[in-house]
């Protein structure tokens, strides 16, 4: 059962933390990584590229000449794809990217990137996060106290004002238990948990 202590703000260690061997010391299972932030990626595609078919340009519909006699190949319209202006032939249309992975799957790569960041040393545990006004310096006075550079920040629940003082701040970023994902911690260098929020990952994906 790994040990993790538990920090205050000013980076002064407060207590010591029993944490989950099946979440924080599993095995970590690297090749899970890539479907699941290919799936993330595949998700936030918009999908939305469209181009005109033959039915959709604003061209007339007439013939643009007889079909027999004039000595020239036979045309219809001026929609055709083969002519300047005309609608596009096999373009993309509007489609959705997405695609599901297994449950198990998301929470297996969830656990390794979790143990992954326990085992380099990327893992830091606030006993809690307070601000005494919410102000951006003095988030990014934390982070300087802390060490980090880059960062995700994990907290027990959605706080509007945490969200709010950190987004000005391009290198960190603030999410609660349920917003966890593999590509937000593997994205930053640290993961920085606070012991509730440390608990509720351990009731969430420990079982």
């Amino acid at each position: 059962m790994p040990i993790l202590p538990v920090i205050n703000m000013q980076n002064k260690p407060v207590e010591q933390l029993s944490a989950s061997d099946k979440v924080f010391a599993a095995e970590v299972k690297d090749h899970l990584f890539w479907e699941i932030v290919r799936s993330q990626m595949a998700k936030r595609r918009s999908g939305t590229a469209s181009t005109k078919t033959r039915s959709e340009v604003a061209f007339s519909g007439a013939k643009l000449f007889r079909q027999k006699g004039t000595g020239r190949a036979r045309a219809g319209n001026a929609r055709s794809s083969i002519r300047v202006g005309g609608g596009t032939m096999f373009g993309p249309k509007p489609r959705d990217y997405s695609y599901n992975v297994p449950k198990k799957v998301r929470k297996a790569a969830i656990i390794s990137a979790l143990s992954m960041k326990a085992s380099e040393g990327f893992l830091i545990v606030l006993d809690q996060i307070k601000l005494d006004e919410p102000k951006t310096k003095l988030f990014a006075a934390m982070c300087d106290n802390l060490g980090v550079k880059t960062a995700l920040f994990v907290i027990e629940e959605k706080d509007e004002v945490l969200l709010r003082v950190s987004r000005n701040i391009s290198s960190v970023k603030v999410l609660p238990v349920e917003g966890l994902n593999v590509y937000d911690i593997l994205k930053y260098e640290h993961l920085v948990l606070t012991k509730e929020a440390c608990k509720r990952i351990e009731e969430r994906f420990g079982q």
